[in-house]
Formats: structure tokens, C-alpha cells, sequence
């Protein structure tokens, strides 16, 4: 269920049909696969069916998956017994998506002395943090590189590394306190992501700077498994794919077969003019409703 707060420039809040588009924040991520997953459950009767059904809501996804991590400890319902399949609803066009990549987050933070320049008594923690900068940006290209951080199921077939800095707004007449520098990996399988992490890591205490670092790991299931072959069935896939972004799937793989099948595009979560098509919320509601069939009737 979750989404992100909506941006200027449009009124996110209220949808609206226009050309056969449904539009509005959270259409395509996550309100519209989650509508078409409900509206399938509500033509089966429990007691009609084989193997129970239950429709999960989460929340907090954007963030690490808080609500789902909490979920497959806290639910009485799931862990009472756990459900043979899972099928995670994020848009994936309605194509069938065995595997996508996880994500690493490694905070380094430089610790600098705020004075007013004129003293010439501050210390920048912005300067403290640039030689490692430096190597971040060479380490970048060793990553794009080198074949052994990369995975040519995916594509694009590297770890997306990507760095962003903030001293808190600084004024250009004041010396930076602190510095952070978030960096970013796609993790895959098969792609020395435990090395990559470290090769950050290693550089960033090698400067003498603080590193504190979290991961969702890659969502890898068989694409020739039973689960696959139904998603395919029901979709009219030739065979089930892989995506370069993330889901929840790589909470629930450790307690359940799993796929990625929604309607929606990727592409239009979390954009200005948010919108999915009716024709694919319809169309899903069919393939959720023929899959349940097949794995619950």
C-alpha cells in the first residue's frame, strides 16, 4: 500500500479518469495492484476453496520494508501456517518476475569545526569527506567494469551505484559541521555484493570516517518452479522475468515461493501525473482471479 508524498505541480489526491488512464498518487504504486488483488479475492468463497487465501497489506516498503519484516514475525494468520505461494502485487506490467535486484544503503558522515569563515578558525568536514569522494567516483567505473559485480540476467546488468551528499544546507560563509554521504547498491545475485559493500566500507574507515551501512537482499526464485509456470499460464508469458528494482518478494522468500505480477509500469511510481491504465487493472483482476483458481481451487 505504501507510496510517497505527492509533489507540486498537480493535485495528487483527487484521481481522475482521462483517456483511459486512471490517475492520481499511488495509482500505478501501489493502489491499483493492490484494488485488482482485493477485487479478485472477492469472487471466492473461503470455504469453496482448497488452501486458504489472504490478502496482506503492508506499509513503510519505501523505507525497508518495515511493514513486511513486522508481518512475517508478528501475523498469527501467516505464521500459523504459512501459505504455499505468495504473489507480491508491484507493478510489473502483468509480466511474471522471478528475480530483481536488493539494496544496499552505507551512510559515511565527516565530523568538521563550524565557525564563520572570517575567523579562519572552522575546519570543513566537507574537505575531511572529499578525498574519499574521489575514490567513490573511481570505484564507480570499477564496478561498471569489472564482470564480476555484474549479472547479465538483469538489465541493466550492474549495481546502479549512486552517491548523494548533504551538509545540512550550509552557508557558503560558514565551515560544514557535518557532511554525509549516502551511497547506493543494487544488489544481485552472483555479483559480489558483500565485496562491494566492503570495498566502501574499508575505504571510508581507511579516512577515518564513521560508516554505518543496512541492506534488502536480491529476490531470486526458480523460474522453472511450479509458481512461475502458473503466473505464466495465467498471464500468457512465455516465461517469467527479471527487474532491476525492488520489492517486498525478498522478505517473504524465505517462508514462501514467490513472485512479482502486477499491472502497472514502473516507470510512472512516484512521478507528477501518476497514472495506470483500466484496461491492465481489469486485465489483472482476470489474472489474479485465474491464479487463485489454479492455486487455491
Amino acid at each position: 500500500s505504501d507510496t510517497v508524498p505527492g509533489d507540486a505541480g498537480w493535485d495528487p489526491f483527487t484521481p481522475a479518469l482521462e483517456d483511459g488512464r486512471l490517475v492520481g498518487r499511488g495509482s500505478a504504486d501501489m493502489k491499483g495492484p493492490l484494488a485488482a488483488s482485493i477485487a479478485a479475492a472477492c469472487r471466492f468463497n473461503a470455504a469453496d476453496l482448497n488452501r486458504p487465501l489472504v490478502v496482506a497489506v503492508t506499509a513503510d516498503e519505501e523505507r525497508g520494508h518495515t511493514g513486511a519484516h513486522d508481518i512475517v514475525i508478528r501475523s498469527q494468520t501467516l505464521t500459523s501456517g504459512w501459505p504455499q505461494y505468495c504473489i507480491v502485487c508491484e507493478p510489473s506490467q502483468l509480466q511474471p518476475v522471478y528475480a530483481h535486484k536488493g539494496g544496499g544503503s552505507i551512510i559515511v558522515t565527516a565530523h568538521g569545526v563550524a565557525a564563520h569563515t572570517s575567523t579562519d578558525k572552522g575546519v570543513s568536514a566537507n574537505f575531511i569527506i572529499a578525498p574519499f569522494l574521489a575514490e567513490m567516483a573511481e570505484l564507480a567505473q570499477t564496478f561498471r567494469a569489472e564482470k564480476r559485480f555484474q549479472n547479465p540476467l538483469f538489465d541493466p546488468p550492474t549495481n546502479g551505484f549512486n552517491l548523494v551528499i548533504d551538509d545540512g544546507g550550509t552557508a557558503s560563509n560558514v565551515t560544514a559541521a557535518r557532511t554525509a554521504a549516502t551511497l547506493k547498491l543494487r544488489a544481485m545475485p552472483d555479483a559480489c555484493f558483500e565485496e562491494a559493500v566492503q570495498m566502501v566500507v574499508e575505504r571510508a574507515e581507511a579516512h577515518g570516517l564513521d560508516v554505518s551501512h543496512s541492506s534488502g537482499g536480491p529476490f531470486f526464485a526458480d523460474a522453472d518452479g511450479p509458481l512461475a509456470h502458473a503466473a505464466c499460464r495465467a498471464t500468457g508469458a512465455s516465461r517469467a522475468v527479471t527487474v532491476p528494482y525492488g520489492t517486498e518478494a525478498e522478505c517473504y522468500q524465505r517462508y514462501m515461493d514467490a513472485l512479482v505480477l502486477g499491472p502497472g509500469n514502473i516507470d510512472q511510481a512516484h512521478t507528477v501525473g501518476e497514472w495506470i491504465a483500466v484496461e491492465q487493472l481489469h486485465e489483472a483482476v482476470e489474472v489474479y482471479t485465474r491464479l487463485i483458481g489454479e492455486l487455491c481451487g
